[in-house]
């Protein structure tokens, strides 16, 4: 079973040479840390900032520098700094080829919810609904079950949404798992994770095909 270093780490296997990339809240900003050296990545985060670097040391924080989640970020050579109506004519021009989200659910034909949870206040959607209908590339970065242990994959999210069938990949603390038109196909399984294991905690169709490999970080 993987821990949220361990998702990270393994969607970081997603990022190709020469991509430009935007990472949500929460998960998904701990994949920077991960992306192979060997490799040229631009991390754009939608507060304004192009060049996104890992996260700094103790000590060398820079409060003034923050990604999207105001959490203190570190900046490439060549990074640069802009105002949110730029950011978002580069995420609304599909100018970003891959976008990492958290989410709360998702369902089996790709549907997310990830900005409100009824009753709970909420400032709003921020800039997940520009991410989710403008990106072709979405994967989601979650956790498989909630903390009562009921499924996140569903076959419909019961969660007011944020996107409609947008969601291309999902990586969990279980399972990397793709979005088709039938349901959640199963392509690899985490370290001492059966796949019984997954279809118990997977409400939404899952397809399994063959032997499914152990994923490798």
């Amino acid at each position: 079973m993987l821990d949220k270093n361990g998702i990270a780490q393994r969607i970081a296997k997603e990022v190709q040479d020469g991509y430009y990339v935007n990472l949500g809240i929460g998960i998904p900003t701990l994949v920077a840390n991960y992306v192979r050296e060997d490799i040229e990545v631009e991390f754009q985060s939608e507060n304004g900032v192009l060049g996104m670097g890992p996260f700094p040391f103790e000590g060398d924080e820079d409060a003034d520098i923050i990604n999207a989640g105001k959490q203190t970020i570190t900046t490439l050579p060549g990074a640069s700094f802009f105002d949110s109506a730029l950011s978002f004519a580069m995420i609304r021009g599909q100018h970003v080829d891959l976008t990492i989200l958290g989410a709360m659910e998702v369902a089996e034909n790709g549907d997310i919810a990830n900005w409100k949870i009824p009753g709970r206040m909420v400032k709003g959607m921020g800039g997940a609904m520009d991410l989710v209908a403008s990106a072709e590339n979405i994967i989601v970065a979650m956790m498989h079950t909630n903390k009562r242990g009921e499924s996140k994959l569903l076959k419909k999210c019961s969660l007011p949404l944020t996107g409609v069938g947008c969601v291309k990949k999902v990586v969990t603390n279980l399972a990397v798992l793709e979005v088709t038109a039938n349901g959640f196909k199963l392509l690899e399984r985490a370290p001492g994770v059966s796949v019984e294991d997954i279809k118990n905690a997977t409400e939404g169709t899952l397809i399994i095909e063959g032997d499914i490999p152990e994923m490798k970080i």
